[in-house]
């Protein structure tokens, strides 16, 4: 890669992104060991620190590992979905929230997600998986229980609906459309949708699942989508509603 030696401050990011380019197209393997700091300074013309706060990029990202001794010094990683997941949520819930992703747009990738999952789920869940889904239940029906609790229970709820598909792709995947969209409805229905259906059509998809009926795991997506749909757009009508009323002159 052709570094930008006027661009200074891009420097650590021009390294970082050649050597994760290695690792993506397999010219480094897992466990390789990286040149040295000396060496990679001199093959990228820059100092040792300039290089050393590119490892540190590579590290954050889990890309590389240091090791210390006299057979130490920076492999790369074997990268798993777990330490990925993180870093997932965390891109797409910034990609919603800084390109104004609409309520209608992330409801729509969301739930045809999920339902992809839902003949998965039926034909692979195991006890654990239920139990999983089960224990949110419970969780969900629990008198006081806070928004915010209802919510994280909500997320935990999907997740373990997709992980019953045992596909780690789609669990990645879906970390994204779940997690980081969840914020985002939760923001907008969170005040006016009760709680008793949304308990109702989760009981339908464990149940669904349970009985490894896949038509009937969809149709319960189906009605949850079309109620969060039809929820998030009343609430958003009646926002507009009030603004418009806030800004018309009052008579008299």
């Amino acid at each position: 890669m052709k570094m930008d030696p006027a661009n200074k401050a891009g420097l650590p990011a021009q390294i970082a992104e050649a050597i994760r380019d290695a690792i993506v197209s397999g010219r480094m393997i897992v466990d390789q060991r990286l040149p040295s700091e000396a060496e990679l300074a001199e093959q990228f013309a820059v100092s040792r620190p300039t290089v050393r706060e590119a490892l540190k990029r590579l590290a954050a990202q889990s890309l590389i590992r240091t090791q210390r001794g006299a057979f130490g010094g920076a492999f790369v990683n074997r990268l798993s979905y777990a330490e990925a997941y993180g870093q997932h949520i965390t891109t797409s819930t910034l990609l919603l929230s800084m390109n104004a992703v609409s309520f209608e747009t992330a409801c729509e990738a969301r739930y045809t997600l999920e339902r992809a999952c839902a003949p998965l789920a039926c034909a692979r869940r195991g006890e654990s998986d239920l139990a999983a889904m089960r224990a949110e239940l419970r969780r969900q029906s629990r008198p006081g229980l806070s928004d915010e609790s209802f919510c994280a229970s909500d997320v935990a709820f999907h997740r373990a609906f997709v992980d019953a598909a045992a596909n780690p792709v789609l669990s990645y995947q879906l970390a994204g459309a779940v997690e980081a969209m969840q914020p985002l409805m939760n923001m907008i229905t969170f005040t006016a949708r009760s709680r008793e259906t949304i308990e109702s059509l989760h009981a339908r998809l464990t149940d669904a699942v349970a009985a490894r009926d896949p038509a009937a795991a969809d149709s319960a997506l189906q009605e949850l989508s079309a109620y969060t749909l039809t929820l998030g757009r009343d609430v958003m009508a009646s926002r507009a509603d009030r603004a418009a009323r806030s800004r018309a002159p009052s008579s008299g």
